[in-house]
């Protein structure tokens, strides 16, 4: 009888190792899983976030976010834009913006509960053009509808933590492997510009709605999809001039404020549905001497909004 023991015990014991073996892989592959899910979720929010910086707009030419709790990503935002008509008999009107995004998400104790903390990082650029024509209301009010085109590249700089998800974990992250994202836009915005110039005193108005789709092309299959981006944005300006002269021009006090209201899949995206700037600074007229930039702009701003604070510096030049 001891060798059928002996044979049950043989039996036994690799049942066991068979199961111990199963559910290790088992929880690889939850791992794994859960892992990628997370991942997606933060391409796709990073997708979205890339909506924020189509277009010309002050309270978003510079973010940055930094959550101290650990609860949300890293991110970084600065771009550069602009437009304006070709000139008041030839009301063409031209605009463009290029924007770079640097996006941290991090891996925590929330994947699979592997108390491991692996930064990724997404580098991303986008540049969007748009052009319009004015249709004058008022001697000082015009209406302006915008055709805008996007398109964006994302790359992934996470070989290295790809490789260690890998060794460590068993895991296969796609968009670590072959990390890029290709996405393109096509949409368009409808603005309402007011201009009121005196010797005295100079104000601008602009209230805009902006409203372009994204969608991905040749990218990896882990993040394709698309995003929504909408926004409805007022921003203010006057200048006044100062007894102070320069370049033979006098030197022109800046007051400026600005609130964007973002919409669609924009809103609540990094915790915040809106943001505001308030803003000063000293303008030089330099059509004297150059017509070519015939106005340069240094501008202190203050942006705010929910959970949301901060500083920036803004230098613009007028045509």
């Amino acid at each position: 009888m001891k060798p059928i023991f002996t044979l049950l015990r043989i039996c036994i014991a690799l049942a066991m190792v068979v199961q111990a073996h199963h559910a290790v892989a088992q929880a690889d592959g939850q791992f794994s899983v859960a892992a990628n899910n997370f991942l997606k979720k933060r391409t796709d929010a990073f997708m979205t976030v890339t909506g924020y910086s189509l277009t010309p707009d002050v309270t978003t030419g510079s973010l940055s976010i930094t959550d101290k709790g650990g609860d949300n990503p890293n991110l970084q935002m600065i771009s550069l834009g602009g437009g304006d008509r070709i000139s008041a008999n030839f009301p063409l009107y031209l605009e463009g913006t290029i924007a770079v995004n640097r996006y941290n998400p991090t891996f925590t104790d929330g994947i699979g509960g592997t108390g491991m903390t692996v930064p990724v990082h997404w580098n991303g650029i986008t540049g969007t053009g748009g052009i319009g024509w004015d249709f004058p209301l008022t001697e000082n009010l015009r209406i302006r509808p915008i055709a805008n085109v996007m398109l964006g590249h994302v790359e992934s700089d996470l070989s290295l933590a790809g490789r260690y998800l890998n060794n460590q974990k068993g895991v296969d992250l796609q968009f670590l492997n072959r990390g890029r994202m290709n996405a393109y836009g096509t949409g368009g915005s409808l603005m309402l510009d007011y201009e009121d110039y005196k010797p005295e005193r100079e104000y601008d108005v602009e209230l805009r709605y902006t409203n372009i789709p994204i969608n991905t092309f040749d990218s990896s299959t882990a993040v394709q999809g698309s995003a929504d981006s909408q926004s409805l944005g007022l921003w203010a300006r006057a200048r006044y001039p100062t007894p102070l002269t320069v370049l033979e021009r006098p030197l022109r006090a800046v007051f400026e404020i600005a609130h964007t209201e973002f919409l669609g899949q924009l809103r609540g995206a990094l915790g915040f549905d809106s943001l505001s700037s308030v803003g000063t600074g000293l303008e030089i007229d330099r059509s004297a001497s150059d017509p070519m930039f015939s106005r340069v702009r240094l501008v202190f701003r203050y942006q705010f909004g929910q959970n949301v604070r901060g500083t920036s510096i803004g230098l613009a030049a007028s045509f």
